[in-house]
């Protein structure tokens, strides 16, 4: 994948983001994504290697149109400022969790799991990390995980890595406060992050420390599909 090429692109949208600029380029728009989705169909095939639910996901399942929906947003910017693709087995709309890539200029990270859960699902994913605490445990307290995502604690998205986008301030309603990992329980998502630097998706190897990654969250993937998977 010619990272270089993509990523310039998005810094020449970003100070020109505009129809009648886009449209003067939209052969430089069409390479950019022709390399993109090629990266994205080389990391499916990938993926598949560790993960096979996913195998049946296409590069047009995975990909988001570039294009702003402004009808609700201030900003009447035509074009996204990133390329990105969350490759999961129930789709990109599903609760179910997934592996995500996402190719913007000093802003380039992977992400894995699920966000943007309900209520009734986050209580169900709760009850459960109560219930096999040892097996949550092995998943995200393992030197692996640790290494490339941290632990639990109050990273944000601007963080070099990080699990947990959002939380809660004190424990969910109806769960004990005395529980020794409330901090799990206060969680509302699942999902976690690292970011790359601007060459990263450029290297020869990126599929093969990706790999990594994704292999890494995948016991957390695993253990809250399972609770969400009820729900679907």
């Amino acid at each position: 994948m010619d990272a270089k090429l993509i990523l310039g692109f998005l810094r020449d949208i970003k100070a020109n983001n505009n129809r009648e600029w886009f449209h003067e380029h939209r052969d430089y728009y069409d390479a950019v994504r022709k390399e993109f989705e090629s990266g994205v169909g080389a990391l499916i095939a990938r993926i598949c290697t560790f993960d096979p639910t996913i195998a049946h996901v296409t590069v047009k399942d995975a990909s988001y149109r570039f294009y702003r929906d402004t009808r609700f947003s201030p900003d009447k910017s035509p074009y996204k400022r990133h390329l990105g693709a969350y490759i999961a087995a129930h789709g990109k709309k599903s609760f179910h969790g997934g592996y995500y890539i996402h190719l913007e200029p000093d802003n380039c990270f992977i992400a894995c799991g699920a966000y943007c859960l309900p209520t009734n699902i986050l209580t169900a994913c709760r009850n459960e990390i109560m219930a096999n605490t040892d097996a949550w445990l092995s998943a995200v307290e393992n030197e692996s995980f640790l290494e490339f995502y941290g632990g639990e604690d109050d990273a944000t998205m601007d963080s070099s890595k990080g699990f947990g986008l959002e939380k809660l301030k004190t424990r969910p309603s109806g769960f004990p406060a005395d529980y020794e990992y409330i901090n799990y329980l206060r969680m509302k998502d699942y999902c976690c992050w690292h970011h790359v630097d601007n060459d990263f998706f450029g290297k020869a190897n990126w599929l093969d420390d990706v790999e990594q990654m994704f292999k890494a969250a995948k016991p957390m993937l695993d253990f809250t599909n399972s609770v969400i998977d009820d729900y679907e």
